[in-house]
């Protein structure tokens, strides 16, 4: 098989973005810009990087084809190139998951015990968002919410929520979402919202999750 040959550089494309995903800041970048578009330095800081190397990750998911950027001002903002990136990026921490032993016994050190946690489906989600009575909670930072949210969502980033339990009403059945399926602050936004009496739920998945199947967005 000739080097330049249709096959070699087909393969060599999907290796490509095989390669894009084999690392683990450019997986946590890819979480982070399914938030929202975002500057270099705000991914470094969100992702605890330095700029210089936020900037170089970048730079191979876009030779990828997973993210794009445009200039804002002095600024270079990035994006997710489609909704399929995200899919894709979710699939292999699914596949990861649910073939590596390793991978789950950290998943469930990082995500605690969810034992009895009862995510809420998507699905369901929407139906008792139009049936009313549910209270949803964005706890991520206000940043992400501003970039995008669920239509009818509230902001109360979970770093605040102790401060803003007051906020809410002890009628209200909530539930909390953040990035995804295996972000942690809807998880702790839930067991503290348990602990001090209210009727709380995590969403199964996030806002990416819920964006991609249709659902209602929003912007600040």
């Amino acid at each position: 098989m000739e080097d330049g040959s249709p096959k070699v550089v087909l393969y060599g494309g999907f290796a490509q973005v095989g390669r894009a995903l084999g690392n683990p800041a450019r997986i946590e970048l890819l979480d982070l810009l399914a938030q929202g578009e975002r500057g270099v330095e705000e991914l470094a800081a969100a992702a605890r990087l330095k700029v210089s190397n936020t900037s170089a990750q970048l730079k191979v998911l876009a030779a990828a084809g997973l993210v794009t950027s445009r200039r804002s001002g002095a600024r270079v903002v990035y994006r997710i190139s489609g909704p399929r990136v995200t899919v894709l990026a979710e699939l292999a921490k699914q596949v990861a998951f649910e073939q590596l032993p390793g991978v789950r016994d950290a998943a469930r050190g990082w995500l605690g015990d969810t034992a009895g946690m009862e995510p809420v489906t998507r699905a369901e989600l929407g139906r008792r968002m139009r049936a009313g009575g549910v209270l949803v909670m964005d706890v991520r930072p206000v940043t992400e919410y501003a970039a995008a949210h669920i239509a009818g969502a509230v902001s109360i980033p979970l770093d605040e929520l102790p401060a803003r339990l007051a906020e809410l009403p002890r009628t209200a059945e909530v539930v909390a979402y953040c990035r995804g399926r295996f972000c942690v602050m809807s998880l702790e936004a839930v067991r503290l919202l348990r602990e001090h009496g209210y009727r709380a739920w995590p969403l199964d998945g996030g806002l990416p999750e819920w964006r991609d199947e249709g659902m209602p967005v929003a912007a600040a």
